[in-house]
């Protein structure tokens, strides 16, 4: 999923785009830790690809790579296929889960050592939100907030993180549908909306190039691209997007009042920094997680 600038706040809350920049770094190092591929490797996975659609699918049970496909979105379908329902056979769901919880954890003990306090903080607070969250229409989302705890607080506060996660990235592929793009349009208006080459994402989501521009071309004729470049209509075509986003993902912290938000926003901020500071997440990168921010919301 990709983000527009972060829209201002003036009553002190840090806004939901702001706290999505920290819950999707903490999330991510799933993705680009050592110790996360190393875990879920020991279960017999192969290759990162087999890996990561395991690991993200694997709160859904052992489905098929339809429902990969849909719950995931940009991804080619044949890409998917390639790793589900094979990776199945490898591990069970159960193992995948514990391998990406204790992989997460042992990434995030190691880049910050000083998380087990953050956590005792944060995660019953991220508890807490999440389980106040509406899951309808919220398939990734509802299958993770239904998964037992573990017991670790570091596994809990990754976990809450990657529940928050999710949901936020259910309400933007409902957004991106609702606005007519398919999964590869909504990846090279992303790469147009961040000045980037195309195939940071295109390689990474399985599509050709012939099928990439394919996609821009439809965007075209919409007048939302010209060439590698969001057009003034695109622009607003993709801050609608992620308006709707927010305003989606926007009543998840209500249930917090001001002065557990705003521990919930600097404790998140620190673990992100030391997770971004720490070199873990390149950016660019394939998620579409801008740096961070420090200070201020603005």
């Amino acid at each position: 999923m990709t983000e527009g600038s972060r829209p201002a706040r003036t009553d002190g809350r840090p806004s939901p785009r702001r706290l999505w920049t920290s819950f999707e770094a903490v999330h991510a190092v799933t993705y680009f830790a050592p110790e996360c591929r190393a875990a879920l490797a020991a279960t017999g996975l192969r290759g990162f690809w087999m890996g990561y659609f395991a690991a993200r699918a694997a709160p859904l049970g052992a489905v098929g790579p339809a429902v990969v496909a849909s719950t995931f979105f940009n991804f080619r379908p044949s890409m998917v296929e390639r790793a589900i329902p094979d990776a199945w056979g490898f591990a069970s769901p159960a193992e995948v889960l514990r391998a990406r919880s204790e992989g997460a954890a042992a990434a995030l003990r190691r880049i910050l050592p000083s998380v087990d306090g953050e956590a005792a903080v944060l995660a019953p607070l991220l508890e807490t939100v999440v389980d106040g969250a509406g899951g309808a229409g919220r398939t990734l989302f509802a299958a993770n907030r239904a998964l037992p705890p573990t017991g670790d607080p570091v596994e809990a506060l990754w976990q809450g993180c990657t529940s928050l996660r999710e949901h936020r990235g259910d309400g933007h592929v409902a957004a991106l549908v609702a606005a007519g793009f398919d999964g590869c349009e909504a990846l090279v208006s992303m790469a147009a909306a961040q000045g980037v080459d195309g195939a940071l994402f295109f390689d990474s989501r399985g599509w050709s190039g012939a099928e990439w521009e394919a996609a821009r071309h439809r965007l075209e004729a919409r007048g939302l691209v010209d060439g590698d470049r969001l057009t003034a209509s695109g622009s607003v075509e993709r801050e609608g997007i992620e308006t709707t986003t927010d305003r989606l993902a926007g009543a998840l912290f209500d249930r917090l009042d001001d002065t557990a938000l705003l521990a919930v926003g600097a404790g998140l901020e620190r673990v992100a920094s030391a997770v971004t500071e720490g070199g873990v997440i390149p950016f660019p990168n394939p998620i579409g997680l801008p740096v961070p921010p420090a200070g201020t919301d603005g």
